[in-house]
């Protein structure tokens, strides 16, 4: 079974590649890692949510961000290498979570990207990572991620 065949089982559609929302490239491959610069919870070219956890937003709507964050980084790999069958496993992943003072759930926010990851890879979905939660982010998005992947030799 493909990666991609995974995703359709669970019920995931591919979108396009978000584009880039300034000077950078979304995806830099250095030997047999891909570095995905941080990706925003974008669908059909808009943010699904904006604001904070804990204040604009709650736990699962956050959580629902960070489920659609990998999704496009998924997009974003597509884009660059063709498909998804070069990946290798997931090796790290750093989000960042707009949060509102009292709000200290940014593990669990994140858990919803990592659980998606082994969904879609099993044992090479599982992965380092951060969860960190910060003031603000780009366009008031409530979750940031970046990602390293490990991919087939080209």
């Amino acid at each position: 079974m493909t990666y991609e065949n995974r995703l359709s089982e669970l019920g995931i559609e591919m979108p396009e590649a978000p584009s880039p929302l300034g000077s950078y490239v979304p995806c830099v491959q250095a030997g047999d890692l891909l570095f995905l610069s941080g990706i925003l919870p974008i669908k059909n070219k808009k943010l699904i949510y904006t604001g904070r956890a804990g204040k604009e937003l709650t736990l699962k709507e956050a959580q629902t961000s960070s489920r659609q964050v990998v999704i496009n980084a998924l997009a974003v790999i597509k884009s660059f290498k063709g498909s998804l069958e070069s990946i290798v496993r997931c090796v790290k992943l750093n989000g960042y979570v707009a949060s509102a003072d009292s709000f200290h759930d940014q593990p669990l926010v994140i858990n919803a990207a990592s659980d998606l990851l082994y969904d879609i890879f099993g044992e090479a979905g599982r992965h380092a990572r951060s969860a960190l939660g910060v003031n603000s982010l780009p366009m008031n998005a409530p979750v940031e991620i970046d990602f390293i992947f490990g991919v087939k030799p080209d």
